[in-house]
């Protein structure tokens, strides 16, 4: 009974640790289960998560080589991990309170030092915004190649992304119109990550973003037939299609907007999207707003 009751302890402190982020906890924890399950392949793949949240990259590969199991996501972690430890010993880095810019190459003093700049400002806003300090640093890369750009092939529409790391093209810091949103609009998606600790839905995650942004604010509907709910919820940058893209954006921010239309206190809209770190996105949308995920595509078509 002990022994029931101990196992119970420790499953309970890893899972509280993990949906808070608390990483030295939940270790703790996931590794006193592991001892008593050494080859429970979930646990294995938390503890290979968590060292990687840590950023402790070159451990998170050995223990993934130690395991032996190959599965989708150890081959992505580990692959993920040695991006990253390439990305420390090759790129130059600049930083601030709470941000670090990795480059490329040799971008003018002028364009990091903007950057940063640009990051610590909406860093403090959407902090009040959402009312969430993230715990950790956050980082951004300004690349010239796409070897820096994060993993995956991309369509070329695609400019920038958050991979857990904002990656930026650094030509677009020539154009101050543009980047700025753009820094916004990432920083945003980091927040979201940060604060729910979950997979959101993707026209949530997006919509959010182009609200804060501020850039497509009042464009016209594009032409084109209206997206479904399934591509509203996959990977924008994978529609190799930029004019089926600018559908996919277009219809995320009006269908957050009609939620902000239904109630416009950001409060309520903050309550929302803290809750989805638990909820089934219909089941936050329904409690919060009233309404689901299909009723709000009808009604911006």
């Amino acid at each position: 009974m002990a022994e029931f009751k101990r196992h119970e302890a420790l499953v309970a402190e890893a899972t509280e640790c993990l949906e808070s982020g608390d990483w030295a906890c939940a270790e703790r924890a996931v590794r006193g289960l592991l001892c008593d399950a050494p080859h429970d392949s979930n646990l294995q793949l938390h503890l290979a998560g968590i060292l990687f949240e840590q950023e402790r990259y070159a451990e998170c590969i050995s223990f993934i080589d130690s395991v032996g199991t190959k599965i989708p996501d150890f081959s992505f972690l580990k692959t993920k991990s040695a991006q990253l430890i390439k990305e420390k010993k090759e790129l130059g880095f600049e930083g601030s309170m709470h941000f670090r810019v990795e480059f490329e190459g040799h971008p003018s003093k002028s364009d990091v030092m903007e950057a940063l700049a640009v990051l610590e400002v909406a860093y403090d806003s959407l902090c009040h915004l959402f009312d969430f300090w993230p715990e950790n640093k956050m980082s951004l890369v300004l690349h010239k190649s796409s070897e820096y750009q994060g993993l995956g092939p991309r369509p070329e529409w695609v400019a920038a992304v958050f991979d857990g790391k904002l990656r930026v093209p650094v030509e677009m810091m020539q154009y101050r119109e543009v980047y700025r949103s753009v820094l916004f609009h990432e920083l945003t998606h980091s927040f979201v990550r940060a604060m729910t600790r979950a997979k959101v839905a993707l026209w949530i995650n997006e919509g959010i973003a182009q609200v804060v942004d501020g850039s497509r604010t009042n464009l016209p509907r594009p032409e084109g037939v209206a997206p479904s709910l399934q591509s509203l919820s996959e990977p924008f940058v994978k529609e190799p299609s930029e004019e089926k893209a600018l559908l996919l954006y277009w219809y995320s921010q009006k269908m957050v907007e009609r939620l902000l239309a239904r109630n416009p206190s950001f409060v309520h809209f903050r309550e929302f999207v803290q809750n989805l770190r638990n909820m089934e996105t219909d089941d936050a949308l329904e409690k919060f707003y009233g309404v689901k995920t299909s009723q709000l595509l009808d009604e911006v078509k």
